[in-house]
């Protein structure tokens, strides 16, 4: 007899046009995974009846709801549609900005005339230099994260420790923000789900769930090893089993690098550190199910508020996050990760404008002590248009998002 086998295992997954319609069986796209599961559930119900014979006489079954999780590698594009239905907005291609005059230093861009901020950009973008007349060679092509922009002057850390040098007049040069972005909007929200396909090749079995939407997202990013997303799913019903794969040819899985915690930089309140041992992000979109008379399955899925909140260790070396914690200071955070180190790595970067840290607990040790902090992002007090932030909770950028 077989028994199916992980490795044989594809999961396949296609955006639905409404809420719990199957999704047509072709343009789905397999899911690159560490571990995923999908599965039916089902309420259950017992008789309270009270009986001489001391015993149940009868039990159902109940309401149907499909739930599930993927847990993977965090590489750019591979999740892009997950991230895009968790903050309801699909994501957009970054801005690009052509016969641009100005002056570089190591760590700054500054024009004399127009404006970063009516151009549209925003810190935490990744941007590139390219092309240009009388900039150094070394500075074209090269990722350049924002930490700070105001109207003549955008502040920026090279990523991977790549070579910047001043050129003190730059004409003719473009400007671009390297791949999309989303970010949870003030309005016009979209609210996705999907058919997902568990297809059991070695047994020959084929699981169909719809109305899946994504509930849950959460990134690690461990000081040493790859970052990791996990997702968690809400459905609506196993639809469909058979002995055949659902998804006819489903697009292949992506080829991009893995990010590690070793590559890329965290920003703290507008400064790079090397100071944090690891991190943690939540989204939670706070999705109920609707159950209705008549209906053996789930009739609606409501979404919530989208709330985003994580913790991060680092080397107790100042009072910055402590006094944060103290004296309920907000503080920004962006956390970009490359998948090489390479000056035009690809990337995923998030920037939370607005959080409050709300712990602040050390852990002693004979050598290095770390202080572990939790906080909470806010919706930006500011933003939009011809601000330094978007008006949001969070807001990431992929440089393969679809």
């Amino acid at each position: 007899m077989a028994i199916a086998k992980g490795i044989s295992k594809q999961v396949a997954i296609k955006k639905e046009s409404a809420y719990g319609t199957l999704a047509g069986a072709t343009g789905g796209r397999l899911l690159r995974r560490v571990t995923s599961s999908f599965n039916l559930t089902k309420d259950t119900y017992q008789s309270d009846e009270i009986r001489t014979d001391y015993q149940m006489a009868d039990f159902r079954h109940g309401v149907r709801s499909a739930d599930g999780s993927v847990s993977g590698e965090l590489s750019p594009g591979s999740y892009s549609d997950l991230v895009a239905a968790a903050l309801a907005r699909s994501f957009s291609a970054g801005i690009t900005v052509t016969s641009l005059a100005f002056a570089t230093t190591a760590t700054t861009i500054v024009r004399a005339t127009g404006s970063f901020l009516t151009d549209g950009f925003k810190i935490g973008d990744v941007i590139r230099i390219t092309a240009a007349t009388g900039a150094n060679a070394n500075n074209l092509n090269v990722n350049l994260l924002i930490t700070n922009v105001v109207a003549l002057t955008i502040t920026f850390v090279v990523l991977n420790a790549g070579t910047f040098t001043a050129s003190p007049t730059v004409t003719a040069a473009t400007l671009v923000v390297q791949g999309k972005k989303t970010f949870v909007p003030t309005t016009g929200h979209t609210s996705d789900s999907f058919t997902v396909e568990e297809w059991y090749s070695d047994i020959a079995q084929s699981e169909v769930f719809t109305g899946c939407k994504v509930n849950t997202v959460g990134v690690s990013i461990p000081a040493t090893g790859m970052a990791t997303m996990d997702f968690g799913f809400m459905g609506k019903d196993l639809t469909q089993t058979g002995t055949t794969q659902y998804f006819t040819t489903p697009t292949a899985l992506g080829t991009s690098g893995v990010c590690a915690g070793v590559n890329g930089v965290v920003v703290f309140n507008g400064t790079a550190v090397a100071l944090i041992t690891d991190a943690s992000i939540n989204i939670n979109r706070n999705i109920a199910n609707a159950t209705v008379l008549g209906s053996n399955s789930i009739a609606e899925s409501f979404d919530g508020r989208c709330l985003v909140d994580g913790s991060m260790s680092l080397y107790f070396s100042d009072a910055v996050a402590r006094n944060a914690f103290k004296d309920e200071t907000e503080v920004s955070l962006i956390f970009t990760l490359t998948t090489s180190n390479s000056a035009t790595a690809e990337f995923v970067s998030i920037t939370i404008p607005r959080a409050k840290i709300n712990s602040a607990t050390k852990a002693d040790a004979e050598q290095g002590i770390t202080m572990s902090c939790d906080f909470q992002a806010l919706l930006a007090v500011s933003g939009g248009t011809g601000t330094a932030n978007e008006q949001t909770t969070i807001m990431i950028q992929d440089s393969l998002a679809a």
